[in-house]
């Protein structure tokens, strides 16, 4: 039984008592008190009456009409004249009078009040007694109208009683539940603090709770400040804060192969002018603050769309950024180049020149990287602030513009040319934890089936990524009802700003509760930390179904999702970039590890993506990941 049902159960018994109580004393003491006036009532007629008697001197017919006259005033139950010796001489007797109240009433309360009895004499001789009884039917008429008044006030303020006990009962159950819903939110990493009851005993426990509550998530931040560190240390320049050289060549290799992704952009490339130079003429001090302004122009976001994906120093005067484009438009490109332009142009005898080259999924970092010190040596060549800007070729199976991509991702969804492909995710033991499931789609079809890199940026541009996405739950939903594997689908970031999609994902979920319970859907963490709120709201209307709900391409955010990470997340899958070269670097190896360990003080599972090293994967395992995909877990699954 409930704390608050029994605290009604005490109030209702408490009320009920004191009213039962107060109404069985009333009446007690009321049933005393006419007893009493009868008696008393008895003794005064006795005495007036043996005092009328005396005066006829012991007349036999004259006491008798005295008797009757007294009798017939019908309020006695018995009038009785005895002889001293006890014999009775004349008597007066008349029937029970109706009562006004229940017969159980007068059963229950029993009103025997004394007779009245008085002496007669005639001088010094005794002429006997006469004994008074009164009807008691009047008292029970009276007491029970008076027990009838009592109850209904005793009612009325058990009523009132009631009302005040609900409202302390409803404050306190508040409360309770107050202090319940924060500790459940404990449980599912979420921290909030309650307003404090005035309540002593549930005062204590609020403060309690909120103090626990404000330690872990102090503990929690101050997790998240040394696994920030520790990637800054790893991954980073310590002048400028942008990636390192082998940081941001990692990210762009893991661009360039990644089939979940747009699959096309730009790759930036800026060099400062005679830094030596500059060093020279301005110092070391003014000629890093220019470093630092020119890095800080790369990472801005741009007009068009969010920040470039990755922001690099190659070496002391080169930077390179990473744009990812839906469309071969080039102006966020030139937004990006003309920023850095205004970001150095105040500065006298400073220069910079930029090149910009088109990329797609398939190319190679070296093809790039030569292509794109081609480009900025041609710019170079023509002087201060020029730029080289290369476009890619066109595609084919873009060809026809906006109406044309949408009749054909309407026809291979309409036609069915979709299909999942399977990549097994493992734990350190070698099992199976889920399988990977990026959709396949087919534009024409006698054609390939074509990945995300191809067909998401024009599913971008027609906005029916949230269809595509809709119709990949459908085909992993069928396969876990076939087979009962577990698998995984990915949602693209456009997909959240549907408003309706949440509501439609969990209709169809909620159509085959048994699937559900071996579907995981992921979101990008680039998603995450720009529609934090509709992930959220996925994980709130999702989880409870059994879905599990996860966060690829982490690890260059992690440490400012802390909402999202406290919102119900399953697990967090750390990005190709943030594990690849963790056997050769201490550092990183560092960082990994700590990430591990403040995700897993989250209660969140902790897997790895893209593993193509077995040394790698041997490190990832000793850090306490739980699990990994990639090159080297396909070859042995």
């Amino acid at each position: 039984m409930s704390l608050i049902r029994q605290v009604w159960l005490l109030v209702v018994g408490i009320i009920v008592s004191a009213c039962v109580g107060s109404i069985v004393v009333s009446v007690w003491t009321a049933r005393t008190y006419l007893e009493t006036q009868l008696a008393l009532k008895n003794n005064d007629n006795a005495q007036s009456l043996a005092l009328t008697l005396t005066q006829q001197g012991g007349n036999k017919s004259l006491s008798e009409l005295v008797l009757s006259a007294q009798f017939d005033t019908g309020y006695y139950q018995s009038i009785r004249w005895l002889a001293p010796n006890g014999k009775v001489l004349t008597e007066q007797h008349a029937d029970t009078v109706e009562i006004n109240a229940p017969t159980w009433f007068v059963r229950l309360v029993p009103i025997e009040p004394h007779p009245g009895v008085a002496q007669i004499t005639s001088g010094w001789k005794a002429l006997g007694s006469v004994e008074v009884i009164s009807q008691p039917g009047f008292a029970y008429a009276d007491l029970w109208s008076g027990t009838l008044r009592i109850a209904a006030c005793l009612l009325v303020l058990g009523l009132i009683g009631a009302a005040i006990g609900h409202w302390a009962v409803r404050r306190l159950g508040q409360h309770l539940d107050a202090v319940v819903e924060q500790a459940q939110a404990l449980t599912e990493r979420r921290f909030i603090s309650v307003k404090e009851p005035p309540t002593p005993e549930l005062k204590r426990v609020t403060q309690a709770m909120n103090s626990m509550v404000g330690r872990v998530k102090d503990m929690f931040g101050e997790q998240a400040q040394q696994v920030e560190q520790l990637r800054r240390d790893a991954n980073c320049d310590p002048l400028t804060g942008v990636s390192h050289r082998r940081h941001f060549l990692s990210q762009l290799e893991t661009q360039l192969q990644r089939d979940d992704s747009v699959g096309q952009g730009w790759l930036v490339m800026v060099r400062f002018m005679r830094l030596a130079q500059t060093n020279r003429t301005l110092g070391h001090v003014r000629a890093d603050v220019l470093l630092r302004r020119l890095a800080r122009s790369l990472t801005l976001p741009l007009h068009g769309g969010g920040a470039p994906d990755a922001v690099g120093r190659l070496n002391g005067a080169d930077f390179s950024a990473l744009l990812l484009s839906t469309t071969d438009s080039q102006a966020d490109l030139r937004e990006l180049l003309q920023r850095v332009q205004a970001a150095l142009s105040g500065a006298a005898g400073v220069a910079i020149v930029a090149s910009a080259v088109a990329w797609r999924r398939g190319d190679t970092v070296a093809q790039l990287l030569s292509s794109a010190d081609a480009a900025l040596a041609r710019a170079e060549s023509r002087g201060d602030f020029s730029f080289d800007i290369q476009p890619a070729a066109s595609a084919d199976v873009g060809a026809g513009g906006e109406e044309g991509w949408r009749r054909s991702l309407t026809s291979a969804l309409k036609e069915q040319r979709t299909r999942l492909e399977e990549f097994p995710l493992v734990d350190p033991d070698g099992k199976l934890v889920h399988r990977e499931c990026p959709l396949r789609l087919q534009f024409k079809p006698d054609g390939p089936y074509e990945s995300a890199a191809v067909w998401l940026p024009y599913a971008i541009r027609t906005r029916m990524t949230a269809t595509i996405d809709e119709e990949a739950l459908d085909l992993a939903m069928g396969a876990i009802a076939t087979d009962a594997q577990p698998r995984g689908i990915n949602m693209a970031a456009a997909s959240l700003l549907d408003v309706g999609l949440i509501t439609r994902l969990r209709q169809r979920v909620s159509r085959v509760p048994q699937a559900a319970q071996r579907l995981s859907i992921e979101i990008d963490e680039v998603a995450a930390a720009t529609q934090a709120g509709a992930l959220i709201e996925l994980c709130r209307q999702l989880r409870p179904l059994g879905v599990r709900i996860g966060l690829e391409h982490a690890g260059e955010r992690l440490s400012t999702l802390g909402s999202v990470l406290e919102s119900g997340l399953d697990y967090v899958k750390l990005d190709r970039s943030f594990v690849a070269g963790i056997s050769t670097d201490t550092s990183r190896t560092a960082l990994v590890r700590g990430t591990t360990s403040m995700l897993h003080g989250l209660g969140l599972r902790v897997y790895a993506e893209g593993i193509d090293d077995p040394a790698d994967l041997k490190v990832l395992w000793a850090c306490g990941l739980d699990g990994a995909t990639g090159p080297v877990v396909r070859a042995v699954h």
